[in-house]
Parts: C-alpha cells; structure tokens; sequence
C-alpha cells in the first residue's frame, strides 16, 4: 500500500518533531503519557499491535487549548515509558474536514491496522457526526475513498446528525462489531451495536442501552467486553443531574454498566451501574486486551469541567492515567495499575508503627513514588480517624482522611497550592475488609491516583504543588496500628 501524506498531516508531523523536541523530559511526568506538544483529550485506538502496545489520542499540536482535532499516536513495550511516532491523521479530507474525533482501533486479517473514527464535517450549524476507517501499517494510515463507511443516516429513526460518534471496534469470530454513542430525542444518550464483515459496510443491530435522562444527557466513548462472566459497558455522561446513587455526581462522570450479554441476541441487561473514578480528573477510558489476556484502561486524565481555566505550565496540556488493570469480584469492576508498574520501583522503605497524634515520616518524602498503607482496624478499634498527608510543604498539603465512624475516606486537595474556585473534596465509602483497610497512593510530579481496598474504588486528581512540597506524614484521632510500604518510581 502507498502512503501519500496530505499536505496538513505533514504540517502537523514537521511541526510536533521540532517543538516536541524542545521540551525537556524534566517538564513531563515520568509515567504518565503527555501529547508531544500541544493539547490532549480522549485516549483512541488502545491495542497491542505488532509486539508492541499503540496508544492514539485526541490532539491539537497548535496549542494547548482544543482546536481542529487530529490523532496523536504514542507506542511502549511496557505500557509505561511510551515514545512518539508521528501524528497519525489531520482533519484532511471532506469527512472530516472539521475534525478527526474519538475512535479504536483492529487489526485485519492481512495484518494492517484499521482505525474507526468519528469524522466531523457539515457547517457550525448543521454539524456531522459520521464513522470513518483509515487503515495502515502501525504509522501511517489511508483513509478510506468511500469515507464516511458508517452515516448518520444509518441510524434508527428518532436519532440525530450531529450526536454521533465514538466508535470501538472489535473482532469476534468472522465479524467486526462496534458501538457507538448516538442522541435519541427520546431516549437521549444511546449506545448502538452495529456489525460488519469487512469493517468497510456496517448494518444497525440493536441499541444496547441508554439513559433516558437518568444518568446524563450524551452518552460518550463506549466500550463494551466481556470480563470475569459480566459484560461491562462503559460510558462517559454529560451532563448528569440528580441521581438516586449518591456516589455518581452531576456533570462530567464515568460508569461502568455491569451486566449480561446473549451474543445471539445481542441483548445487553444491565444489572448495576458503577462510578469508575471518584476523582476531579477521569473521563473517555478506553481497554485493550494484552496478549496474555488482562482488560487494560486508560482514561484521558483531566476533565471538562475544570480544564478549560487549569493552568497551562508547560508547552503541552492533559495527560493520560496509569494503565490499569481491570477485574470483576462478586458484581463490582475492580481497578489496579498495571503489575508492569513493579519494575520501575527502585529505593524501598517499610515501616510497621503504632500512630497516635501527629506522626511525620521523612524517611517517605517524595512526588515520585508508590505508597501502600494497611490500617489494622481490627487492633485500632479507639481509632476514630487516620489521615495521610503528602506533597506537604509550606502552606500546601494534600489529604486522605479515613472516618471511621462513616467508614468514609475525604480526598481534599483544597490546600494542594491552587487559587481556583474548583472541585476539591471528595467522599467515598471505605470499609475495612476482614479488619483491614488499604490505601496505595501513587504519585508521579503532579499526578495523583489512588487506589482503595484492591482497587475497589479509585480517586485521581491533578494538584497544583510545587515539586519541593514532598513531605508525608500520619495523624491518628486514637490509636492506630499501621504498615507502610514505599517505593521510588524512575
């Protein structure tokens, strides 16, 4: 196949070599994927290709504010250290002259790589939302002469243009199939199955699922898979008002759908609906299967709400989280970074203490560096709450505070160092297991993301602290029997 490069893809490729080779690495996190320059969203076409792990994303190399979106496109062999290959597509044709939006990615029978992706095109007034493939060798793609593959028009009755979009692909046996989010003027967010033989002609199945204004209005980036005997479908709300689980809160969220899939049917039940991350920054995750079978998210990390008037420090914008690995236990999706994490541990330090009233740890200081705390709930029984902080300097600090009496854990990054007026405080529920409650923080400049009793619940945030901020300490109300386990992160 030939690979002729439009004249703006090169631009945007000429352009990300030259000031993305600018940028120190000292100016990025260690592990967490950042665009080469320029500004980040929505995680797309997340696959293991080729011996090697290809991540795309959301992109607009420009500036460090959305603009006209083009694909990103970062490859690693562990998941964590990720280097740069150039852009892979630009809003270059009439499909998607207005932007080449979210996507996945398959590979075909030849041994190419198919990217589906949402193409924009239309006026400000009239905008289209249209499913679009370009296929390639793993760096440079095509896209197809007959684009856009997957119409609007395609829709059942009752869905509009304009909200459409979103696509995951997959292969099951000799048939691809994706789902979609689509805007029903009744049913509002809608996830739609369709299926295809050649991933070029796509036929409607069914709509899986939808929110009929309980849980937002646009459904966004969906994915769909099996997992532990469940189907899990994810999706990203908009605009979520009040909701019966208060876990789930208005705005931007994410949730897994937890339910049974009859792939003869293709009828999805829901049975539960869970929040994915409890943090002021997750939205638009999407997995991969890895080849020896572990479900892997990653989510674009940063939100909506609160992106728009975040600083901009440096010459990119938005990043993506740890890689996790996902499980289901009795009904609920559980979320644990990737085990390749464990070879980027370098300095450990262990400590088994008993803690009452302020404790300071030094010997823990850090911002790079993966912390697991166990409290013995069941030999603190006169604990009434326990609270880490860390990136502690100055005026600034950052906290975890377990309340025993709710059985609750308080994230509050109220005093990380930021002068917004923005979300800072978060509640979850936390209840010790068989006597035991876990915390494993992991910290990566100014990332933060935790991870509660196995993964049970997670929090990730970004905070606004300057990097000589490192200290972490304990404060018990009432005894408490506590274990520390540190590693540094390289």
């Amino acid at each position: 196949m030939s690979y002729k490069i439009s004249e703006k893809l090169q631009q945007a490729r000429d352009y990300e070599a030259r000031e993305g080779a600018a940028i120190p690495a000292a100016d990025r996190p260690r592990l967490h994927l950042t665009p080469r320059v320029g500004w980040m969203n929505d995680p797309n076409g997340f696959c293991h290709y080729k011996g090697a792990y290809h991540l795309f994303y959301q992109y607009y190399p420009y500036d460090t504010v959305w603009g006209a979106m083009h694909w990103g496109h970062a490859v690693s062999t562990d998941l964590l250290h990720w280097d740069y290959l150039p852009c892979a597509m630009a809003p270059d044709t009439p499909a998607d002259e207005k932007g080449c939006f979210s996507g996945s990615a398959v590979e075909l029978p030849d041994g190419r790589l198919a990217l589906m992706y949402t193409g924009v095109s239309g006026t400000d007034k009239a905008v289209v939302q249209a499913q679009c493939v370009a296929v390639g060798d793993g760096v440079d793609f095509v896209k197809d002469a007959h684009n856009p593959v997957l119409p609007p028009r395609q829709q059942p009755e009752g869905f509009c243009t304009a909200d459409f979009r979103d696509p995951k692909i997959w292969r099951e046996g000799d048939r691809y199939y994706c789902v979609a989010a689509g805007l029903h003027r009744e049913d509002v967010g809608s996830i739609q199955l369709y299926e295809s033989e050649d991933a070029l002609h796509w036929t409607f199945v069914r709509v899986l699922d939808a929110s009929r204004d309980e849980l937002g209005i646009m459904w966004e980036c969906p994915d769909f898979f099996p997992l532990d005997g469940r189907q899990l479908l994810l999706v990203s709300p908009q605009s979520i008002g009040p909701c019966a689980d208060p876990e789930i809160r208005p705005g931007y969220a994410t949730l897994a759908l937890v339910g049974d899939y009859d792939p003869e049917t293709h009828r999805f039940d829901r049975r539960s609906v869970q929040l994915l991350d409890a943090g002021t920054e997750f939205y638009a995750p999407q997995t991969t299967l890895t080849p020896d079978g572990r479900r892997v998210m990653v989510a674009w990390m940063e939100n909506w709400e609160t992106c728009k008037a975040a600083p901009r420090r440096h010459r990119w914008f938005g990043r993506m989280t740890l890689p996790r690995e996902l499980t289901v236990r009795e009904g609920r999706l559980y979320q644990n970074p990737v085990r390749e994490i464990e070879a980027h541990w370098r300095e450990e330090a262990r400590r088994t203490l008993r803690v009452e009233g302020d404790q300071p740890l030094p010997e823990f200081s850090g911002r790079y560096q993966d912390v697991s705390l166990v409290l013995d709930a069941a030999q603190s029984p006169d604990c009434r709450a326990l609270t880490l902080g860390f990136a502690q300097g100055g005026k600034c600090a950052t906290t975890l505070r377990w309340e025993a009496d709710r059985e609750e854990l308080v994230f509050d990054r109220s005093r990380c160092g930021t002068r917004r007026d923005m979300a800072n405080i978060r509640r979850i529920p936390a209840r010790a297991r068989d006597g035991r409650l876990t915390l494993r923080l992991i910290l990566d400049g100014d990332s933060v993301e935790l991870f509660v009793n196995d993964g049970e619940r997670t929090i990730t945030s970004i905070i606004d602290t300057p990097p000589e901020a490192d200290a972490l300490s304990l404060h018990s109300d009432g005894p408490a029997m506590v274990e520390l386990v540190r590693h540094t992160l390289v």
